[in-house]
């Protein structure tokens, strides 16, 4: 549960904005304020977390290659502009940035606080799902967001998260073909890349804190093999490995985006509606099953203009409202 220190992104910083020279330990110890042994401490703190530092404290150090750790000190400046650009919290590990930032907001954190781990203990999915989280293979984050929204829009946020997810992976390979599956989860070739957990603190008829919490496989070669037929990365499906930092920020400036759209332009609920609908291949026309109120099967006929799942039955058509839907 602790929190990253936050010397480790200063020096990373440092490293970064020196990186064709050698940079002392007594030249760091002096920017951070801090004696040269707890830099030789740092240092060792950092290569542990995978950053590649040559050098040793009688000649100095420096970075063999911009590290890909989502440090605030390195994601901060890429998001300058937006909500998320000034409250960042970084965790080497953690239970569930979800658990953690709800605290936080309980505890007053403002709007646009982000919460990040290089690998959680605990990842939460929707119900009682696990989410599987690799060291720094993935991005795990969660923000806390305080809409004067009421309670019955936290759906259609859910859904507007789901399409800022899209659009930052399209944004750095627009030919990675990602669908998008309701509620809450992001598709590759039918295999799961990225999910949505959204959890809320409301009164009857205002919100008082939404955390929006988002995991994208990113850089993962393999998977426990009980996930195997169903999850996949944005690595295994391109045969690449991706900049967890390019892509975090890319998802902070579009969660933006479409977060200011919601609650600022008239209209906005029924575009994200559309557009939602637009980009998945399942709302619309899909024979499902439904394990909601002792199961249910039909075809799915798009969202109502709540954001709920539609399904024609032989009976008439239902609304999902919570339940798990799988193709048939």
């Amino acid at each position: 549960m602790q929190k990253t220190d936050t010397r480790l992104g200063r020096i990373v910083r440092l490293l970064m904005a020196h990186a064709t020279v050698v940079v002392s330990g007594t030249k760091i110890a002096e920017e951070i304020a801090t004696s040269r042994s707890e830099v030789w401490r740092l240092i060792q703190q950092l290569r542990e977390l995978g950053v590649s530092i040559a050098g040793h404290p009688a000649t100095g150090y420096r970075l063999q290659a911009v590290p890909d750790l989502l440090l605030p000190d390195i994601l901060s400046p890429l998001v300058q502009g937006t909500i998320f650009g000034s409250h960042f919290h970084h965790h080497y590990k953690t239970g569930s940035t979800n658990t953690v930032a709800m605290e936080a907001a309980s505890a007053g954190a403002p709007e646009g606080s982000v919460f990040l781990a290089e690998r959680q203990t605990a990842g939460r999915g929707r119900g009682a799902h696990n989410w599987h989280s690799a060291q720094s293979a993935g991005i795990y984050c969660s923000v806390v967001l305080r809409p004067a929204l009421p309670p019955s829009e936290a759906l259609i946020l859910s859904l507007a998260a789901g399409l800022a997810v899209h659009a930052a992976i399209q944004a750095i390979d627009p030919a990675v073909a990602v669908d998008l599956k309701w509620p809450n989860d992001l598709l590759i070739n039918g295999r799961k890349v990225a999910g949505i957990l959204t959890e809320m603190n409301s009164e009857a008829t205002r919100v008082r804190y939404i955390v929006v919490g988002i995991g994208i496989n990113v850089n993962q070669a393999t998977f426990p093999v009980e996930l195997q037929r169903t999850a996949t990365s944005l690595r295994l499906a391109t045969g690449t490995e991706w900049s967890r930092v390019e892509l975090c920020a890319a998802l902070l400036k579009s969660l933006n985006r479409e977060y200011r759209n919601l609650v600022e332009k008239p209209g906005a609920h029924d575009a994200i509606l559309r557009r939602f609908q637009e980009q998945s291949s399942s709302v619309r026309g899909c024979q499902v099953q439904v394990e909601e109120n002792g199961g249910f099967e039909g075809t799915t006929e798009g969202l109502d203009q709540r954001g709920f799942l539609q399904v024609r039955t032989a009976h008439g058509v239902r609304s999902v409202l919570s339940g798990t839907v799988r193709p048939k």
